[in-house]
């Protein structure tokens, strides 16, 4: 048995449940620990890149999801150690600034646990839908499952921003505990029933996750596309914890104003995934290499438009951060929907233990790019004014983009997006 496309849609739920949650721990969370606490960005860029340094265990999340055959337990169990850690990440935000220490150490459990939960559910769901979607309907599945994600996203960016003003801790902890409640709730309702039937086969061999890893990696296609995914994601997540602190010390944006600026560039990525969906999957317009290097370089682009406007003072902000978003999402969607192909080529019953490496390759990015964008303001602006530091470290990330897209030219394939994508044999 295969998914529906209404299985497909409840499984894209989930995703835009993960996606509700995550947000506020990398953008609203940290932004209130840059400004609001006046602490350096440092901390909350070491703080998310240790919640994607721990999500290096996905690989094993996938192999256990593989072997056990009973994936819908690990995204049920992920979704609730995720929220548990977006709660105590919120509770420690005012502890940080009367007892640093307590709240530090609160901090690392918190961002911890997110690792751990973003990872147990997020590389199971995956593994699902690779292996349970039709092979027709995949790049459709990849597109519709992140969409969800961003609307996700989105949405929670703008309304927590509307409704976080006037700011209080008291505030911020009853608007997390609303959002994290309820993606768990629907995640319990979305997953109910829909793996009956499709469950991944139970892997026969009592074989080890080290060998089962090793085999994976023995696969040319899967190794040269752990190598792209980790260059692309540097720079995709290198302005991550940087883009809305530049925007309340630039710029002077309010708490609620540089949520909200979140929310403008995810609505961006939104309308970017939506324009590559339809016309690679529904028009057969374009491959996606072509969609994948479009979104790399016109992201480098926007991103010297951003560094340019800092220096002006030109109110733009906001529609060049909305059209960072759109090439950001052409670049995802397309590398995304490798991605759904690929998992299922090679050894059979790997689905989850190839999302995995993939996904630790992209959490491991994440975290780099996004502690290395943090550090290299830190570091800039301590020789020189805001809109400069910031400016050139946004300067920096067009040029990984660059780079992503020549790679990208380099090894994958040129066929059109009706056919599988895939990398270059040989490559």
């Amino acid at each position: 048995m295969t998914l529906s496309w209404l299985s497909i849609v409840r499984l894209g739920l989930v995703q835009m449940a993960l996606g509700s949650v995550v947000v506020l721990t990398t953008s609203t969370l940290n932004r209130l620990m840059v400004v609001e606490l006046a602490l350096p960005a440092v901390l909350p860029g070491f703080l998310v890149a240790l919640h994607y340094g721990i999500q290096i265990t996905r690989p094993n999340w996938g192999f256990l999801s593989d072997r056990g055959g009973h994936r819908n337990r690990w995204i049920v169990g992920g979704m609730a150690a995720l929220g548990l850690g977006a709660m105590l990440a919120a509770t420690a935000i005012p502890v940080l600034d009367g007892r640093f220490g307590a709240g530090l150490a609160l901090s690392i459990l918190a961002y911890a646990l997110i690792g751990l939960g973003v990872g147990a559910s997020g590389t199971s769901l995956l593994a699902l839908l690779a292996t349970a979607t039709a092979p027709r309907r995949r790049a459709a599945a990849a597109t519709i499952t992140w969409l969800m994600m961003i609307f996700g996203i989105a949405m929670t960016a703008v309304l927590v921003g509307r409704f976080l003003e006037p700011y209080s801790p008291e505030l911020l902890l009853r608007i997390v505990a609303v959002v994290t409640s309820g993606a768990f709730v629907l995640t319990c309702l979305a997953v109910w029933g829909v793996a009956r039937g499709i469950e991944t086969r139970p892997e026969p061999e009592a074989q080890s996750f080290r060998h089962g890893l090793a085999e994976i990696w023995a696969e040319r296609r899967a190794r040269n596309f752990t190598v792209f995914v980790f260059l692309s994601m540097t720079a995709f997540f290198m302005q991550e914890l940087i883009l809305e602190p530049y925007a309340g010390l630039v710029f002077g944006f309010t708490p609620g104003q540089s949520t909200q600026l979140a929310g403008a560039q995810n609505g961006g990525v939104f309308l970017g995934m939506l324009i590559v969906g339809i016309a690679a999957t529904g028009l057969r317009l374009g491959s996606l290499r072509a969609w994948v290097m479009a979104g790399c370089l016109g992201s480098a682009a926007v991103l010297a438009l951003i560094s340019m406007i800092g220096q002006t003072g030109a109110p733009l902000l906001v529609p060049a951060v909305m059209l960072l978003g759109l090439f950001n999402g052409m670049f995802a969607v397309a590398a995304i929907g490798s991605m759904m192909a690929l998992a299922s080529e090679g050894r059979d019953k790997r689905e989850g233990t190839r999302m995995g490496l993939w996904g630790a390759a992209q959490a491991m990015a994440a975290g780099f790019g996004g502690l290395l964008g943090a550090t290299a303001a830190d570091a800039m602006r301590g020789l020189t004014d805001d809109a400069t530091a910031f400016g050139t470290v946004f300067v920096a990330e067009a040029l990984l983009f660059v780079a992503a897209a020549v790679m990208a030219a380099r090894i994958m394939d040129r066929a059109p997006a009706r056919s599988s994508p895939h990398l270059v044999p040989g490559e």
